[in-house]
């Protein structure tokens, strides 16, 4: 398959020739522009010193540092364009910088989500995750796969939320291509509810509006009780549903394509984490016998072969459920966060105010 306008697009077009420009932006660029690389002068690089006996040339500016409570334009880009790859690696704690993604002019962003979620690493601690979408790698290198089109204006930003001042290597590929009219808009929107109240049902997605397929979900599952947790259906109304959902899932591991509580399946006495290109149970966070005391874990489930499409509206729900006496269910007030990664149409309903940076905190 050949995708934009001659675009390479799987292994089987790797021989064909694309009239599509290459380009990328780091801070050794940070413009993109043809011959715009290791530019930088010596006196004015953040690595100066450890270039000072080489000269301009020799990796003079590979990091930006984002002061406190500062924000930073990573990426502007005129379009028409597909971003294709971003990597990053960051200092500090993940939830506390923001990543902001605006397409052909809008005000208000298509992505809104912090780094360590956008990259499935909710918990602020490294977990290994392979993945056709999302790749995290030793020692902390997030790589995100997904297809960016836009035709006028690509803006990437970075918002530090801390106290202090952070450290990110980054580099944004991309490519300058004409886009297709039935190319629809990246789009990824954070969540978090920690507890999840009594009853309650978690909204992994709401509010959407236009037309679009949804790709993915990550979650940051932290669980309060004992017991197993992942008795709950997750649920995608469309299209006008309204009580009752088009498609409903039978339970939260098999909606992430595992079974039977993601047990180890000869001992059945601990979690099987694993991780594959379209879904996976990367990350388990065992309690310690001091001040780790709950378990926490990481989740994602790719649409890339599947994906949710709708042509006015979407909203996805999960529920956190677990046993109690009797064999009934008990509904859950676990943390949960969440990731929802979907295309459609511009423009975009608005999202829900991200919460201030004490209330997205892991403790």
């Amino acid at each position: 398959m050949v995708g934009f306008h001659g675009m390479i697009n799987g292994l089987s077009d790797l021989s064909r020739l694309s009239d599509a420009k290459s380009r990328s932006i780091s801070p050794e660029n940070f413009t993109g522009k043809p011959g715009g690389g290791a530019r930088c002068e010596l006196a004015d690089g953040v690595a100066q010193q450890a270039a000072r006996n080489l000269g301009k040339g020799w990796k003079v500016n590979p990091y930006i540092h984002i002061e406190a409570g500062s924000t930073f334009a990573i990426a502007d880009i005129e379009g028409p364009g597909v971003i294709e790859h971003i990597w990053m690696t960051p200092t500090g704690r993940w939830r506390n910088v923001i990543l902001r993604i605006y397409w052909d002019g809008e005000e208000a962003p298509s992505v809104e989500c912090p780094v360590g979620d956008f990259f499935c690493s909710g918990w602020n601690q490294y977990a290994q995750l392979s993945s056709l979408a999302v790749c995290v790698n030793p020692g902390s290198a997030f790589n995100c796969y997904w297809s960016m089109p836009f035709r006028k204006r690509c803006r990437m930003t970075l918002e530090n939320r801390s106290e202090e001042t952070v450290t990110y290597y980054y580099q944004i590929d991309y490519a300058l291509t004409e886009v297709p009219a039935d190319c629809a808009y990246f789009h990824a929107q954070f969540r978090r509810v920690n507890p999840l109240p009594y009853k309650g049902v978690y909204a992994i997605l709401d509010g959407v509006k236009g037309r679009g397929h949804y790709v993915g979900t990550y979650m940051a599952w932290g669980v309060h009780n004992s017991g197993w947790w992942g008795e709950g259906e997750i649920k995608f109304y469309m299209d006008g549903d309204t009580e009752y959902p088009t498609i409903c899932g039978t339970g939260t591991e098999d909606y992430f394509c595992g079974s039977y509580n993601f047990e180890t399946p000869l001992t059945h006495d601990s979690y099987a984490a694993f991780t594959t290109p379209y879904s996976g149970l990367h990350q388990v966070i065992t309690p310690n016998k001091l001040y780790s005391s709950q378990m926490r874990f990481g989740l994602y489930r790719w649409h890339i072969t599947d994906p949710i499409r709708f042509t006015e509206g979407l909203r996805v729900t999960i529920q956190a459920l677990g046993w109690r006496e009797g064999g009934r269910y008990l509904p859950l007030q676990d943390d949960i966060a969440s990731v929802a990664f979907w295309y459609q149409t511009l423009p975009h309903a608005a999202f829900p105010p991200l919460p201030d940076k004490d209330y997205l905190e892991v403790i």
